[in-house]
């Protein structure tokens, strides 16, 4: 006789900006950036290629390393991320970096801005959310750490070379 799936509650718990969020029946197909924008309301992830190229919808995603525990940093495309794959993760949204709720921008947001490196804005929030999670992990990073970590976002590498950030 099989098992009856549907009586089972599988619940996630994760933290979004820094508040835990722990929600019970997420349909395993949704994607993060899916989640954060339409049960969330964050729509600082954007969703523009849908496939993981452009970068609009990065995010970054900390957890401990399995093999040694330490806090580790990372940017996902948050349109291929199932919102399943981040229990017991915290994610970090450009919101949550800095915002006018925050009172004021991130220091990378600042610069981003004053450099006009901004293009229509609907890149933009990828665009930070990748330089912050590689500032996160390496505060001064070198040109091949900045080369991997901004792989998705096309024209950044050449961008973040105009400016220091220091933290």
């Amino acid at each position: 006789m099989a098992a009856d799936t549907n009586t089972s509650t599988t619940r996630l718990t994760f933290f979004v900006n820094g508040k835990k969020h722990e929600v019970d029946h997420v349909d395993p197909r949704t994607t993060l950036a899916s989640y954060l924008r339409n049960q969330m309301h964050l729509t600082g992830t954007k969703i523009g290629c849908n496939e993981g190229g452009c970068g609009a919808c990065t995010v970054m995603i900390s957890d401990q390393a399995p093999e040694s525990g330490a806090i580790q940093h990372y940017s996902v495309n948050a349109c291929l991320m199932p919102v399943c794959s981040v229990n017991g993760k915290a994610v970090t949204t450009v919101e949550g970096i800095g915002s006018l709720v925050r009172q004021r921008l991130h220091p990378i947001q600042e610069r981003l801005a004053k450099a006009h490196g901004s293009q229509c804005g609907f890149c933009t929030p990828g665009f930070i959310m990748a330089m912050y999670a590689l500032l996160r992990n390496y505060p001064q990073p070198t040109e091949e750490q900045i080369d991997v970590a901004l792989q998705g976002n096309f024209f950044l590498v050449k961008l973040l070379s105009l400016f220091t950030i220091n933290q």
